[in-house]
């Protein structure tokens, strides 16, 4: 998805700030190594700070990347939610082809070519 074009305005540090640091959030990371006192070790922490801040540069980098090329938080937003809805309805459709299946008493697989429909969407 270009980012140039629209009327949509560019990337500025509160839109960047709001989405880098608001909004979605991916499930929590694990916790780092805990010894058998189930005390975490400096090791561990120490590891995992590093990995993090590695990780921010990394993220970083790539955000002003994209704001370089003309991307825009909207366009972001957008493609982001249409996703979402995208998943909702492949879920919803095979949660239905299975029960279908098992109805039929034939497999999911064996459903496909009657909704043509590809195995490999």
């Amino acid at each position: 998805m270009g980012g140039r074009g629209g009327t949509a305005l560019a990337w500025g540090e509160s839109e960047f700030s709001r989405l880098y640091h608001g909004g979605y959030r991916s499930p929590q990371r694990p916790f780092p190594m805990i010894d058998e006192n189930n005390d975490v070790s400096e090791e561990a922490l120490s590891a995992d700070i590093k990995k993090l801040k590695e990780k921010h540069d990394m993220l970083d980098k790539e955000i002003s990347q994209l704001i370089a090329e003309g991307y825009r938080v909207i366009e972001l937003e957008k493609h982001i939610s249409l996703l979402h809805e995208y998943n909702d309805i492949k879920d919803v459709s095979q949660m239905l082809l299975g029960k279908l299946a098992v109805t039929r008493g034939v497999t999911t697989k064996e459903l496909y070519p009657d909704f043509d429909l590809n195995l490999n969407d």
